[in-house]
């Protein structure tokens, strides 16, 4: 018997920004919009990430593929060593336990919507380089 999704309507400023400004997991906010135990949803999360000029996320993988489509601002993505660059209207599907980065490349901010196929953000754990 598991929880009954209901349908959320919701904005990135309605909901908390979080960050990582850290020399491993990079510089990077977010907001959550879609995640169990902060919305009636249980089937997927998602949510907006934001990366400042020089911004990056840098090399991680998870279990869980996830998807991208960036909103604005321009960037280089790489997965599993090949680089691609990236701008506003371009979705990217990245395989799951797939090494990717993502760096702000130009001189405004990169804004991207990202999904994963969990229930619960909270689930997805971040592996980086030793």
């Amino acid at each position: 018997m598991g929880t009954t999704s209901q349908a959320v309507i919701t904005r990135a400023e309605e909901r908390p920004q979080e960050t990582w400004d850290d020399p491993v997991k990079g510089s990077v906010a977010w907001h959550t919009l879609f995640s169990a135990g902060l919305t009636p949803t249980d089937a997927m999360c998602a949510g907006i990430a934001i990366l400042t000029p020089g911004g990056n996320n840098p090399p991680h993988r998870h279990a869980e593929a996830e998807i991208y489509l960036i909103l604005e601002g321009s960037g280089v993505l790489t997965v599993e060593d090949e680089e691609s660059a990236v701008t506003k209207g371009v979705a990217v599907f990245i395989p799951g336990n797939a090494w990717h980065a993502l760096r702000n490349s130009g001189d405004g901010d990169l804004r991207l919507f990202y999904v994963f196929p969990t229930g619960r953000f909270s689930d997805v754990v971040y592996e980086f380089p030793a």
